[in-house]
């Protein structure tokens, strides 16, 4: 197992949910620490709280990977008697990394908005409110036949060969691979200076553009030969669209005040906000933007949700959304602790993959700073 350095970890994560794709002036990417550290233990957490960092000291963490950043508002100064500064010198005092990825990973196929997607069992999901479109290539790789399987999977643990709702799609033909080694070549293949003529089957899939520097780094691991070779084709018939938000319909129909109890129920909530003139209207399209999504509801509403599902709505905002006719269920901010268990997979997932000797560790702590009390009269 090889080691893994900080610099490693954050391409992977990058290659992941790319920093072209933040919203604005979002502080999302490396946060705090040294890039060149070499990293043997990971805290994911939503949050980065004194808690957090207190629980990463004891776990003797390396690298802490967040949802959200941990510097939103710059520091006036370094009082460490303020508990933010204190958090601060305790990260730097014991040499811990901190990285976060947050609207990035909000907007990325497969990434947070699809996480909560999927966790309220929506169907036929598509992004809403698109921004921008993600171009989209082809790798057409050559390898001897008795490689051809060991390829095939080693691309799609790289996470080629995604279309719409289908994964681990690619295409082979096979044909002959001819070639003449030089003197100065060493081949897995023949002798120098005999000219070759290999059977060789051609391996195509497709990929986004921001992953091809991962994939054709897994396809050059795989491949048997000194100098492999493969092509890396532009595609201008088909794009991904990008949007902050996840919208698909229901598993079960159900009213809108039915569906805010399921809601509650997934998500293991104590309690709820919602805001509707309509509760017991049947519900079968939902919008979900995790966090603070308010801002997004015009789009939620054009796009043809019944239901939008979002955190930390505002009084006046949610008076337009009752006018605007369009059903909103605010579950709070702290869903988004879905990250932990997702984030850990992948990571680990990565790390099998690509030989990482690291363990991942879930936060035990719960950030959520409300607590519900409820009338008792």
């Amino acid at each position: 197992m090889g080691k893994l350095v900080a610099s490693d970890l954050i391409a992977a994560i990058e290659d992941y949910a790319p920093l072209a794709l933040k919203e604005g002036n979002d502080p999302t990417g490396f946060q705090i620490g040294r890039r060149d550290k070499s990293i043997e233990r990971v805290l994911v957490t939503l949050d980065v709280r004194p808690e957090t960092v207190q629980e990463a000291i004891e776990q003797n963490v390396d690298f802490i990977f967040a949802h959200h950043p941990v510097m939103f508002r710059p520091a006036r100064n370094l009082d460490l008697s303020d508990p933010q500064n204190k958090m601060y010198a305790d990260v730097l005092t014991h040499d811990i990394t901190v990285y976060a990825a947050h609207t990035n990973l909000d907007k990325t196929n497969g990434g947070m908005n699809d996480w909560l997607a999927e966790a309220l069992q929506l169907n036929d999901v598509q992004p809403f409110n698109i921004t921008d479109y993600q171009s989209l290539v082809k790798l057409v790789v050559f390898v001897p036949e008795s490689h051809a399987e060991q390829m095939r999977m080693a691309l799609n643990q790289a996470d080629a060969g995604h279309i719409g709702d289908y994964q681990a799609c690619s295409f082979s033909t096979t044909g002959i691979g001819r070639f003449q080694p030089t003197d100065a070549a060493n081949p897995y293949i023949g002798q120098s200076g005999d000219l070759e003529a290999v059977t060789e089957v051609k391996i195509e899939v497709v990929l986004p553009v921001a992953m091809q520097t991962k994939v054709v780094q897994a396809m050059l691991a795989a491949h048997p030969y000194e100098e492999p070779v493969y092509d890396v084709i532009p595609l201008a018939n088909q794009q991904q669209p990008i949007g902050i938000g996840r919208i698909g319909q229901v598993a079960q129909s159900m009213t809108v005040r039915d569906y805010a109890q399921f809601v509650c129920e997934t998500f293991d909530l104590t309690g709820l906000r919602l805001i509707s003139n309509e509760p017991d209207k049947i519900v079968q399209t939902v919008a979900v933007v995790g966090g603070d999504g308010g801002k997004f509801f015009p789009a939620a509403l054009q796009a043809g949700a019944d239901v939008y599902i979002t955190g930390d709505v505002y009084y006046h905002t949610g008076h337009d959304m009752l006018a605007a006719g369009l059903s909103v269920i605010d579950p709070g901010h702290h869903v988004e602790s879905i990250v932990k268990d997702k984030m850990t997979g992948i990571f680990e997932k990565w790390a099998k993959q690509r030989g990482w000797s690291v363990t991942f560790i879930k936060s035990q702590q719960k950030t959520d700073p409300f607590t519900f009390i409820f009338n008792a009269k």
